[in-house]
């Protein structure tokens, strides 16, 4: 695991806004431009900002965390400088949204190595269930400064 705020100081990695949770997300992919809608809605306190994959800074902090930047398997939350990954990554953000979607904490309970299968059968499936964006999602005129890049 990387040092908090690591990427600070790799000069690949573009400066940006880290002072609320990042979620680094595929853009072109419908489940998870779904998921990024669904966080948008059920995030009331306006908790998360989002960065697609595909752009510079996202393709940096993949590089930065040794990831594929030509196969968005993982979304990544980058939270108190610190980027989680598949299944922790992805129920930290939905605990992160509040009562009743913190409940989700409890599949803490699951051994990683589970959780994280599951996550990667889901992930490398994804473009087959759900597809690939025609268009890319664009967030409403109030959403637009929680995303980055």
């Amino acid at each position: 695991m990387r040092d908090a705020y690591s990427y600070r100081t790799d000069a690949a990695v573009p400066a940006f806004a880290d002072d609320k949770p990042v979620i680094v997300f595929d853009g072109e992919c419908v489940s998870c431009s779904a998921w990024i809608q669904f966080v948008l809605k059920h995030d009331k306190a306006e908790r998360y900002r989002f960065l697609a994959a595909q752009s510079p800074l996202g393709e940096a902090l993949y590089r930065h965390y040794g990831l594929d930047g030509r196969d968005y398997e993982t979304n990544i939350l980058i939270e108190d400088g610190r980027a989680h990954f598949k299944s922790r990554g992805t129920i930290r953000m939905a605990a992160g949204l509040g009562f009743p979607w913190s409940l989700v904490k409890i599949l803490r309970l699951l051994p990683q190595g589970l959780a994280d299968r599951l996550y990667e059968f889901v992930a490398r499936n994804r473009l087959r269930i759900a597809g690939r964006r025609a268009t890319c999602f664009v967030p409403s005129p109030e959403q637009r400064d929680r995303f980055l890049g």
